[in-house]
């Protein structure tokens, strides 16, 4: 006999606005994300369009095959940093989905800290699309990712 789990329930939790949010975060008063945290991401600002996370490269734990920093691992710091600046500027009722994601990679990463830079380019009611550039402790650029994400409003953003 085969059995199937339940399908998964949305959360009850009262939703949070992405800029109380990332306040609390600040604060010490709610958690980083948990993916950040899995990562080692730390993140530092968001305010009006602008994001900055950081992370300390080792590639004892980032590593790829090769011994440098794995590629997901850059995507995952500059997802986070350009997600939070698009949180930044929500109003209240909305949310956001990435549509797209682009990363372009030029240089090898090993031990640095990195720091994802993170700004809205151009929003309208229904598209934003963010760019953010990965720099390593010497200001030397080691990516640069675009986002493209929509902004959801009523029953497509309750629950996000």
């Amino acid at each position: 006999m085969t059995t199937t789990a339940p399908p998964p329930q949305k959360s009850e939790a009262p939703v949070i606005h992405p800029r109380e949010w990332f306040a609390r975060v600040m604060a010490g008063e709610h958690p980083h994300p948990p993916i950040a945290r899995l990562v080692g991401i730390r993140m530092i600002r968001a305010e009006d369009g602008v994001a900055v996370a950081e992370l300390q490269a080792d590639p004892e734990r980032h590593g790829n095959p090769m011994g440098t920093m794995h590629g997901g691992v850059l995507c995952d710091l500059a997802d986070l940093a350009m997600g939070t600046a698009v949180g930044s500027i929500l109003e209240r009722g909305e949310s956001f989905t990435t549509l797209e994601l682009k990363a372009n990679y030029f240089k090898p990463v090993w031990n640095a800290l990195l720091t994802a830079n993170a700004r809205i380019v151009k929003r309208t009611r229904t598209i934003c699309y963010i760019e953010c550039d990965v720099v390593d402790d010497k200001q030397s650029l080691v990516a640069r990712l675009a986002s493209t994400c929509m902004i959801l409003r009523g029953d497509m953003a309750a629950g996000r």
